[in-house]
Formats: structure tokens, sequence, C-alpha cells
């Protein structure tokens, strides 16, 4: 299908989800996520209206960069090895998987402005995802007060795979909690607004409770064996 096909139903479902938790949907970000796909489906993508663009890897990134310009909002949604900030840093408008002091200390010491940084929490407690334990989040979050180029954006989380929906909500459920923790602190260098929350497979769930930015890469734009 088309990109701008996907894109409506997308726009559709949440919508709906949206509807019945009385939000807004202007209020959701839909991040395409580009990194199985070609720059040219990538464009596709910014044609049909998407703004916003994720990649997981400093190559990817920087090779659709290379294509297609700083015009969208791109966002790093992968695990950032420290040694790869320098690549990327001029590049990006959030960065989602901040995850550890020393990936701080370097975003802090490569930017020259403030980096919108996304905490990745490990809600799930799955031993094969990256992220903060919740109980560690408010200290983590504590102790980045001192690096004056890292902004607190909000809170980044992936649900486990599983069918059982009512685990992916407490999985949510959890993370919205903690932003709200976060935000009663009232950090200036914290203002945790956005929650990084939902996939293809469970964007709308996320949604229902409280994501702010969807991650959407197979339905939105397919992969390359789909697009050829």
């Amino acid at each position: 299908m088309k990109v701008r096909e996907n894109l409506e139903v997308i726009q559709n479902q949440i919508a709906d989800a949206c509807k019945k938790t009385g939000r807004n949907p202007e209020e959701i970000k839909i991040i395409a996520v580009t990194k199985y796909v070609s720059p040219e489906r990538a464009q596709e993508a910014i044609e049909a209206g998407v703004t916003h663009l994720g990649e997981n890897r400093d190559e990817g990134l920087l090779h659709k960069i290379g294509q297609l310009g700083d015009k969208p909002v791109w966002h790093f949604i992968g695990t950032l090895q420290t040694r790869k900030v320098k690549s990327i840093i001029e590049h990006v408008t959030y960065i989602h998987s901040l995850d550890r002091l020393s990936l701080a200390k370097e975003i802090n010491k490569r930017s020259d402005s403030k980096v919108r940084c996304l905490i990745q929490v490990n809600a799930s407690g799955e031993e094969s995802k990256h992220g903060l334990k919740p109980e560690d989040v408010i200290g983590f979050v504590q102790e980045l007060k001192q690096f004056s180029n890292i902004e607190i954006s909000g809170l980044m989380a992936m649900a486990p795979l599983t069918e059982d929906e009512q685990v992916i909500r407490e999985c949510f459920r959890t993370v919205k909690r903690l932003q709200a923790e976060v935000q009663s602190l009232m950090y200036d260098y914290a203002p945790c607004n956005e929650l990084s929350m939902g996939m293809s497979n469970d964007f709308q769930i996320a949604v229902e409770e409280g994501s702010t930015m969807v991650r959407i890469g197979t339905a939105l734009v397919g992969n390359e064996s789909e697009v050829h």
C-alpha cells in the first residue's frame, strides 16, 4: 500500500483511541520508523505529510539525512553507543534512548545547545530490553541536573511482546505514573511532557494510556521486502 493510505488508516485509529479517552489527536506525534526502508520510501512518507522520522542506527540516520536533508524532525530511537554521539548529535532533535550517565555526559559534551532526551525505561523487566528499572528513574533524573545541555523531554518504553492486552496496558501505565512523578518535581531541565510509547502492533493501546509519540515502522512504511 501507499504510505499516504497507511497514514490515513493510522490517523483514524489514533483518533478512535483519543475519542475513547477524551484526548486531542493533535497531541500525538507519528514517528515514521524508516530503518528498514529506502530513502525513497522515507521520502514518500514526508510527501504524505509525516514530519517526524526515526532511525535506530547512526549509519542509517546519516545516510537518510544525506538523501533527504535536515527538514524532517529526526529522532534517534535505538540504543546509542557513547562513541557514536559525536556523529549524530547535530542532526537529531530527539534522542529516545538515554539510559546511563556516561551517555548523558557525552551528549552534554558534544552539543552546543540543549538536546531533547527521553529516558528509556525497561518497564517490562525483560532482560533483552535496554533501559532503567522504574525504581531507578527518579534518581537518574536528579543526577542529570549537572548537564546544562540536556533537557529531559520525556520517557520512552517498549511493551513486552505478548498478546495479553492487560500486560501491555500495565507496562504503559507504569511509565505514565513515572512521568507524573518526574513532572511533580518541577525541575526546569526535566519538563517530561512526552511519552514515547507504542509501535505498529500496540500504538492504539499506548495512545489510550497517554502516549504522545508513537514509533511506527511496518504499519506505515512497511519494509523493503514489502516495498519491492
